[in-house]
C-alpha cells in the first residue's frame, strides 16, 4: 500500500482546506488528520508566521458569517459604532469650552453673555453625555440580537457538516478533536471576532482624532503616545498566539475531561458506577486532568500578567513625562488652563483607549486563530458522495441485491472485515446471516446502506453498482432495525413515524406499523397512548425496557414503506414469548420486501428462505435450516450448542 508521511493511507482522510491556509504557503498540500497525531504542519517560527497571516485572512471568512446571519443588525450595530467613535472627541472638547467659559465669567463677574454660554455649554456637554448612554444601551441590544442569529447560524452550519460527513469520521479520536474544538469555540468566537472589530474601529476613529487633538501642543506628543503603547501590542500578540497553541495541545486532555465528567453525571452509566464503586476513581482522574490544565493555564497567565505589568509600567514612564512638560507650559502661561484640561483628557482618554485597542486587537488575534478550527471542521469532505451523473435507485427490486467479491476494513485497523466476500439475496426472499462475533454480519449492511465503501468489489441492487446511484434515494430505499436503536425523547407517535420523516403518515398507518411489530399491548398500557411521552429528557416520560424499546425500533422500521429491510439483531432484546409471538407473524409482515436479518440466534434463522453463515469475513455454507443441519457444518454445530445450553437452562430451573 502506498504510504503517506510514512502511514497508510487508509488511515487518513483528505480536508481541503480553505483559500486563507493555501494562500499562507500551503497551497497544494493535504492537512493529514491521522489516528493518533494531529495535523503534520511544521510548528517553526516560519510556521507559526504562516499560520498567524492564515489566521489574519480568516477574517473575511468571519465577517461574511456574521453577515449572512445577522445582515441587518450589522449594519445598524455599525452606524452605532461609528457615532460612539466620534462622541468623545466631541466631549474633550466641549471640555475646553466649558473650563473657557467658566473662567470667562469668573472674570466679566456677571456679564450675561458669558453666562449664557457658559449654560449653552453645559446643556451641549449634557446631551452628548445622554446620547452616549443612549448609544450603549443601544449597542448592547444591538450586540445581543446580533450575537443570538450568528450563534444560531454557526450551529447550523456544524450540524449539517457533522450530520454529512462519512462513518469513517466517527471512527477517529482526530475527528472528536476538531468538532470538540469547532463547538467549544465556534458559538462565540465569530461574534467576537466582530465585537473586536467594531470596537478596534470605533477606539481607532476616536484615536486618531484624538491624536489631532494633541498635534498642537507638539508634534512629538502623539509620537509618545504610540511609543508609550509598543510593548503592550507586542505582549497581547505574543501571549495571543501561545494561549492559541496551548488551547490546541490541550485539546485531548478536555475532551477527556468532558468524558469523565458525562461518566458522573450521565444517567446510561448512572448503575454501574455505583455497583462497581467507580464513582471515586473516575472523580480523581477528572480532578487530576483539571488540576493539570488548570496549572498550565495559570502559569501562562501568571508569565502573561508579568509582561503586561513591564509595558504598563513603561507606558507610565512615558505618561508622566509628557504631564510634566505640560504642566511646565501651564505654570510658563504658555497654555490655557482649557488647554490644559483639554489635553490632559485628551491624553489620558488616548492612553486608556490605546490600551483598549490593543487589548481588542490581541483579542482580535486570538479569535482569527481560533476561527481557523471551525474553518478547518468545515472543510472536511466526505469521499462518500453521490456521482456526478447518478442514476436513480430502483424503486422496487426485480432480481434482488448482490456483495461481490467484497473486501473491506476499517479506516485504522489492519484485520480485514470482509474478504473476498459473495453473496446474493433473490428480491423478495428472506435471508438470514449468522456467524460469531466479528465474522462481518453486522459490515454487510453498513454497505448496503454506503455508510463505507469497500476497497474491492461492489454491492449491487438489479445487477447496478450502488455507487452509481444517489445516496439519499438508495438509503429511501432500506429500512433497517439497528442493533442498538436510537431511544427517541418524544411521543410513541414521533418515535414511529420519524421512520419516514419524508412524508407525514397519517394516524392509521403509525398505528399498522406498531400492529406490524407487536407494539399495540406495551402502547395500550401507557397513560396517553400514542401521545405518551418517552423518557425523562424534558418531561416525567414514560421509560421502556429494551425489549420494549426494539419494538417501537421494529414499528419504525415498518413505516418505512421501502423494498428493502434490514434487521441487525431483532429479538434480541425480547424474551422467549415474545420472540415466538413475533416470529409467528414473521413472514406475513415482510411479504412482497426483500429482507436480511442478522442474527445470532438460530431459532430466528430457521424463518428464512436461506441461511448463510459467515466466518472470517466470507460466506463458508449456504442453504435452509435443514440442508445447514444435514451438512454437518459450522452451523449444525452452533445449533447443537445453543439447543443444548437452552435445554441446560430449562433443566435447571
Amino acid at each position: 500500500m502506498a504510504q503517506t508521511r510514512g502511514r497508510p493511507i487508509a488511515r487518513c482522510w483528505r480536508a481541503h482546506v480553505y483559500d486563507p491556509i493555501a494562500e499562507a504557503g500551503l497551497a497544494g498540500r493535504v492537512i493529514l488528520f491521522t489516528l493518533d497525531d494531529s495535523p503534520q504542519i511544521s510548528e517553526t517560527l516560519s510556521g507559526r508566521l504562516r499560520r498567524a497571516q492564515a489566521a489574519l485572512r480568516n477574517l473575511p471568512r468571519a465577517i461574511f458569517l456574521v453577515w449572512s446571519a445577522a445582515r441587518g443588525w450589522t449594519i445598524a450595530w455599525l452606524a452605532v459604532l461609528i457615532l460612539q467613535g466620534i462622541l468623545p472627541v466631541a466631549t474633550v472638547y466641549l471640555t475646553r469650552l466649558l473650563v473657557n467659559s467658566l473662567l470667562a465669567v469668573v472674570r466679566a463677574q456677571g456679564d450675561r453673555s458669558a453666562s449664557g454660554l457658559l449654560v449653552k455649554t453645559a446643556v451641549a456637554m449634557g446631551l452628548v453625555l445622554l446620547l452616549a448612554e443612549l448609544l450603549r444601551s443601544a449597542s448592547s441590544w444591538l450586540r445581543e440580537a446580533q450575537a443570538e442569529r450568528v450563534r444560531d447560524h454557526i450551529s447550523d452550519l456544524i450540524h449539517r457538516k457533522s450530520a454529512s460527513l462519512d462513518m469513517v469520521f466517527y471512527e477517529s479520536p482526530e475527528f472528536y478533536d476538531h468538532l470538540h474544538r469547532a463547538r467549544a469555540e465556534a458559538s462565540h468566537r465569530p461574534i467576537a471576532l466582530i465585537e473586536n472589530l467594531g470596537t478596534l474601529l470605533q477606539n481607532g476613529l476616536t484615536v486618531t482624532a484624538l491624536l489631532a487633538v494633541l498635534i498642537p501642543f507638539g508634534i512629538w506628543l502623539p509620537a509618545a503616545l504610540l511609543i508609550a503603547t509598543l510593548p503592550a501590542l507586542y505582549v497581547v500578540l505574543r501571549y495571543a498566539l501561545r494561549q492559541h497553541e496551548w488551547r490546541q495541545g490541550a485539546t485531548k486532555d478536555e475532551r477527556r475531561a468532558w468524558y469523565y465528567d458525562w461518566l458522573l453525571t450521565a444517567s446510561e452509566p448512572a448503575a454501574e458506577l455505583r455497583l462497581f464503586g467507580l464513582q471515586s476513581h473516575f472523580r480523581r482522574h477528572y480532578q487530576n486532568l483539571r488540576r493539570t490544565l488548570r496549572g498550565n493555564r495559570l502559569t501562562l497567565v501568571k508569565e502573561q500578567s508579568k509582561a503586561e505589568f513591564i509595558a504598563s509600567f513603561w507606558g507610565l514612564m512615558v505618561t508622566g513625562g509628557a504631564l510634566a512638560w505640560m504642566g511646565w507650559k501651564a505654570a510658563a502661561g504658555a497654555v490655557t488652563l482649557g488647554d490644559l484640561a483639554l489635553f490632559y483628557q485628551a491624553f489620558q482618554q488616548g492612553l486608556g483607549l490605546s490600551r483598549s485597542l490593543l487589548d481588542h486587537a490581541g483579542q482580535f488575534y486570538q479569535n482569527t486563530l481560533f476561527l481557523s478550527n471551525l474553518f478547518e471542521f468545515l472543510a472536511m469532505e466526505s469521499t462518500v458522495v453521490t456521482p456526478p451523473n447518478a442514476i436513480a435507485a430502483p424503486l422496487s427490486l426485480k432480481d434482488g441485491i448482490r456483495f461481490r467479491d467484497l473486501s473491506f476494513r476499517y479506516p485504522g485497523r489492519d484485520g480485514w472485515a470482509l474478504r473476498n466476500c459473495n453473496l446474493s439475496v433473490p428480491a423478495g426472499q428472506i435471508a438470514t446471516i449468522v456467524g460469531p462475533n466479528g465474522a462481518g454480519k453486522s459490515t454487510l449492511m453498513k454497505l448496503l446502506c454506503r455508510f463505507y465503501d469497500p476497497q474491492e468489489g461492489a454491492v449491487e441492487m438489479d445487477g447496478l453498482d450502488i455507487r452509481t446511484m444517489r445516496i439519499d434515494e438508495l438509503r429511501e430505499r432500506v429500512a433497517v432495525l439497528f442493533q442498538d436503536p436510537v431511544q427517541y425523547s418524544a411521543t410513541v407517535a414521533e418515535n414511529i413515524r420519524w421512520g419516514d420523516p419524508g412524508r407525514e403518515a397519517d394516524h392509521a398507518e403509525v398505528i399498522a406499523a406498531a400492529e406490524a411489530a407487536g407494539a399495540e399491548r406495551i402502547i395500550a398500557k401507557l397513560p396517553r397512548g400514542y401521545d405518551s411521552l418517552l423518557g425523562t429528557w424534558f418531561d416525567e416520560g414514560a421509560e421502556l425496557s429494551g425489549g420494549e424499546w426494539q419494538r417501537l425500533a421494529l414499528a419504525r422500521a415498518f413505516l418505512r414503506a421501502s423494498p428493502i429491510v434490514i434487521f441487525d439483531e431483532p429479538t434480541s432484546a425480547m424474551d422467549p414469548w415474545a420472540e415466538s409471538e413475533w416470529l409467528s407473524r414473521f413472514r406475513k409482515l415482510l411479504e412482497g420486501r426483500t429482507a436480511l436479518v442478522i442474527t445470532h440466534r438460530f431459532t430466528t434463522a430457521m424463518f428464512a428462505d436461506t441461511i448463510h453463515v459467515m466466518d472470517g469475513g466470507e460466506i463458508v455454507e449456504s442453504g435452509t435450516h435443514t440442508e445447514l443441519l444435514a451438512k454437518g457444518g459450522l452451523y449444525a454445530k452452533g445449533w447443537t450448542t445453543q439447543t443444548a445450553d437452552a435445554a441446560g437452562k430449562v433443566t435447571s430451573e
